[in-house]
């Protein structure tokens, strides 16, 4: 039974890895370039015209570095494994988008914060 839901799910969904038809596809048509530090896995057809991702997980474009970003868009012809950036030294390493999660950021005094910070810039109506 447990098989049966993973096939269904994978022919009916697109959020957790590849579909049934994208893994065809890339069985058929993809040369794999390269994988980042998430296991997701990049491919491209021979003639190098279409280039896609097969996320490890969560398909969450925001896991994608910069470094494939620019591959992936074609803003460079070589794929960071063959020709890695140079990075700054002030450059942050890259993090996908932690929004909804509860490692999103939530400035000071905001009820989302454990220790919310009591604020003394206002005072709450009240109504009479």
């Amino acid at each position: 039974m447990a098989r049966i839901t993973q096939i269904l799910a994978r022919l009916l969904t697109w959020w957790n890895g590849q579909t049934l038809g994208t893994q065809f596809f890339t069985w058929r048509k993809g040369v794999r370039v390269g994988e980042d530090d998430q296991g997701n896995a990049y491919y491209q057809t021979r003639d190098g015209k279409r280039r896609w991702v097969i996320f490890n997980g969560e398909s969450e474009a925001s896991r994608i570095s910069p470094d494939w970003h620019g591959w992936l868009h074609h803003t460079w012809d070589e794929a960071p494994t063959d020709k890695p950036l140079r990075h700054k030294d002030w450059e942050k390493p890259h993090i996908e988008n932690l929004t909804g999660t509860p490692l999103a950021y939530a400035p000071e005094g905001s009820l989302r914060r454990k220790n919310p910070v009591e604020r003394r810039d206002y005072e709450a109506w009240q109504p009479e």
